[in-house]
C-alpha cells in the first residue's frame, strides 16, 4: 500500500509541475504577444544569440506601447536616461516607475516578483523627455 501511495504522490508532483509550466506559457503567450512583435516603434532587437537577447527601448515623450509580454524570467535593464512611466497589467492595474539614468534593475518575467513590471502590460512614458532603455534577456535553457 505504502508504495502505491508513493508512487501516486510522485506521479501527482510531476502532473502538477508539468501543468504548471504549460500554463504558465501558454498565460504568457496568449496574454500578450512579444515586445519586439507588439511595440516595434519602441522595442529595437541589438543583438541575439542562444544565450541572451539584448533589445534598446526608445520611448517618445508621452507616447505609449501597446499590450505586450518578456519571456521569462525577466531581464537586466540598464536605464540610459531617466525614466519616468506607468505599466498597466492585463486586468487593469497599474504601477509608476521612475528611475534615474544608470541605474540597472532585474525586471522578473512573473506577476508580483518585483514592482517594475507585469507578465504582460501596455506602457506610457509619463515625462515631456523622451527615455531610453538596454533590455538583457537571459535565454536560460540555452545555458543549461
Amino acid at each position: 500500500m505504502r508504495s502505491t501511495t508513493a508512487v501516486a504522490s510522485i506521479a501527482g508532483v510531476f502532473i502538477g509541475a508539468i501543468g504548471h509550466i504549460v500554463l504558465a506559457r501558454a498565460q504568457s503567450t496568449s496574454v500578450a504577444p512579444d515586445a519586439l512583435t507588439a511595440a516595434p516603434a519602441q522595442y529595437h532587437l541589438e543583438f541575439e544569440n542562444e544565450f541572451v537577447r539584448v533589445t534598446r527601448i526608445k520611448y517618445a515623450p508621452h507616447e505609449k506601447a501597446p499590450l505586450h509580454s518578456h519571456a521569462a524570467p525577466g531581464g537586466v535593464i540598464v536605464t540610459l536616461t531617466d525614466q519616468d512611466a506607468r505599466v498597466t497589467g492585463p486586468d487593469g492595474s497599474t504601477r509608476e516607475l521612475h528611475y534615474k539614468a544608470g541605474q540597472s534593475r532585474w525586471a522578473a518575467a512573473t506577476p508580483g516578483k518585483d514592482q517594475s513590471t507585469f507578465s504582460a502590460h501596455a506602457e506610457e512614458n509619463l515625462g515631456d523627455r523622451p527615455f531610453e532603455l538596454i533590455r538583457i534577456d537571459p535565454k536560460i535553457t540555452a545555458c543549461r
